[in-house]
């Protein structure tokens, strides 16, 4: 046979897989997730409801099951920024801080597009499954009769 000799099956294989593919557990199970307390903020000032709803929906989340201890301090940073966002007096000084919480958010995968760059995926709930499941077993038309028969004449 002409030609070089083929390559090793060792250096055949793909190399560009993505080592952060994972399947996440699905959001019931996620919220039945421990939330970790936000760190007392200095002096008088107490944490905007909109920043402890969304740590709570941050901590109990599927993402969650990704996080590890030292992200604690990554997602510190993002609630004091949401913080600051809430609080902001201007509309400028909004767009500001938001250009700041965006990359930061999709850092911990927690904006759809990050999820899909990231290839996580949530795992199906049972009810979804059974969904799944009763949709293919539908009957199908025959593939064999042609709907296009009903326009023919008779003869």
């Amino acid at each position: 046979m002409p030609g070089p000799i083929p390559k090793p099956p060792g250096l055949r294989q793909r190399r560009n897989r993505v080592s952060t593919k994972a399947t996440l557990p699905t959001e019931a199970e996620a919220a039945k997730r421990e939330v970790p307390p936000l760190p007392v903020l200095g002096g008088r000032a107490k944490w905007h409801p909109q920043v402890i709803e969304w740590w709570q929906d941050t901590w109990q989340s599927p993402m969650a099951a990704e996080f590890v201890h030292a992200d604690r301090h990554g997602l510190y940073r993002l609630a004091r920024l949401q913080q600051d966002f809430w609080r902001a007096k201007s509309k400028k000084d909004r767009l500001a801080i938001d250009r700041e919480i965006r990359p930061l958010e999709a850092e911990f995968g927690l904006t759809p597009v990050s999820r899909r760059r990231l290839q996580w995926s949530i795992e199906k709930g049972e009810s979804a499954a059974v969904r799944t499941e009763t949709r293919r077993k539908r009957k199908r038309p025959d593939p064999k009769k042609d709907p296009r028969d009903v326009l023919k004449l008779a003869k």
